[in-house]
């Protein structure tokens, strides 16, 4: 297969998505159509819109075809995501959001089944964040409509069947927390014959695997007439992580933030992973597994957002030597059901006449503390990248650099997903990194410290 020249990636993220070209020679986007990923009330269940999100990649592809062009696809999505196909193809069920709640009897019989975290490295999570879990509510709550499933797919992959009819799916989707998979065996847990699935899942393809060309009639649909490979595609985390993992020695840690601040720790070990704090390993690219640990920091970010009004960086990390000098502080959680001090309630300290420049700079502390606990539970040793959103945050960067004391390096552009998964096409990775230096905070320390000893009140 010859090496593309242009790339055009799905890029289905959680809160928002996005149809994105790369130039393969250069790696860098030049261009791009989002659209929201809305969330339908029912009936059955709170899902994902799916007919709209196919209307816009169909429509972002077409658009694209014309100009700028692009000779491959390749996937990212959002994890804790399965699609249930019936025998023709379609949804036997709809693509259930992972943030719903089931009835107290369907989980506690889940939890009598669920393998043991030191096989599957999956922390119990809530909702359906556990794949795993998903798929027992619905077969418990809709038992007609699951006797129908013929294929499961995970959530990539499901893209690439509706774009290729070949069904796979992958391991980066199947190792990120489903109980589904054994990480260091590689293999499907005990959990797939305890749901009677196994003869369900679709088969297992590398990420890198070019799953076929594009239908007949979606080519015609959207007006190429060369044939136009579609690899199988990548969880989006693991995605981000992929760029790093080429010609980088570990130890190293990849903070990718979105709506998960998603932390890895590249030449860690499994071995002193909580489970009560949202420690976890994922699986890469290359089926590795790798500790892991996160917190739902995008999504607070744009809560915050919603009560702060719009952060101004510069701001607010003018702020922070004011906010620590006050001890003004945010405790966790602005938003619950994760992360690494779970069932605590947000909680506002010495905020008596707080400006919102000085709220917005105990938030990215905050944002940063958040972080460097999660990197300390995975045991991250070595410089630390951080890509996405908060790349472009100086008051976040510098408290991080500060409480860590260690190169901070922020990575350029709005997220690294794109990238990761357009080397799944052959794409060479774009290396603009722009150095962060650790630059003291004064008595930032004794700030952490404080921090730590309200949580432990």
């Amino acid at each position: 297969m010859t090496t593309p020249e242009k790339i055009a990636v799905l890029d289905i993220g959680k809160t928002n998505a996005k149809v994105v070209v790369l130039d393969c020679a250069t790696g860098e986007e030049i261009a791009e159509r989002r659209a929201p990923n809305r969330v339908l009330p029912g009936p059955t269940y709170p899902h994902y819109d799916i007919d709209a999100l196919w209307t816009f990649v169909l429509e972002a592809l077409s658009y694209f075809a014309k100009q700028p062009g692009f000779d491959a696809i390749s996937i990212t999505t959002h994890g804790a995501s399965a699609v249930l196909l019936d025998a023709e193809g379609k949804l036997a069920l709809p693509v259930l959001d992972y943030e719903h709640e089931y009835p107290e009897d369907i989980r506690q019989a889940y939890r009598s089944i669920r393998p043991h975290f030191s096989e599957t490295f999956s922390p119990a999570l809530s909702g359906g964040l556990n794949v795993g879990a998903q798929l027992h509510y619905q077969k418990t709550a809709f038992p007609e409509a699951f006797a129908r499933i013929c294929t499961i797919l995970t959530y990539p992959q499901y893209w690439a069947f509706r774009l290729t009819g070949v069904a796979a799916n992958e391991v980066t989707s199947l190792g990120c927390h489903t109980d589904l998979w054994r990480p260091r065996d590689g293999a499907y847990s005990p959990l797939v014959d305890t749901l009677g699935i196994r003869n369900l899942m679709a088969p297992v393809r590398s990420a890198f695997d070019a799953l076929g060309p594009l239908l007949p009639d979606i080519a015609a649909r959207i007006g190429v007439t060369t044939p136009i490979p579609v690899h199988c595609g990548i969880h989006d985390s693991n995605a981000s992580l992929l760029a790093h993992l080429v010609g980088r020695e570990p130890p190293f840690a990849v903070v990718s933030t979105g709506t998960w601040v998603i932390n890895f720790a590249v030449g860690g070990d499994l071995d002193h992973l909580d489970p009560q704090r949202d420690a976890l390993a994922n699986v890469d690219a290359y089926g590795r597994a790798v500790p892991s640990s996160r917190f739902m920091g995008g999504r607070e970010f744009e809560m915050l957002t919603v009560e702060l009004g719009i952060l101004s960086p510069e701001a607010a990390l003018a702020a922070i030597p004011h906010v620590i000098e006050k001890g003004l502080m945010l405790l966790p959680n602005v938003s619950g059901g994760s992360g690494p001090f779970p069932g605590r309630e947000r909680q506002w300290i010495n905020d008596t006449g707080a400006t919102i420049d000085q709220r917005w700079g105990a938030a990215c502390l905050y944002l940063a503390l958040m972080t460097e606990t999660c990197l300390d539970l995975i045991g991250a040793k070595g410089p630390v990248l951080v890509e996405g959103p908060f790349s472009a945050n100086p008051a976040y960067l510098q408290a991080l650099a500060a409480l860590l004391g260690r190169q901070v390096v922020a990575l350029p552009g709005s997220t690294g997903t794109s990238q990761g998964a357009a080397l799944l096409a052959g794409i060479s990775p774009a290396t603009k990194p722009g150095r962060i230096v650790p630059a003291p905070i004064w008595n930032i320390d004794a700030y952490r410290t404080t921090w730590h000893e309200r949580l432990r009140r």
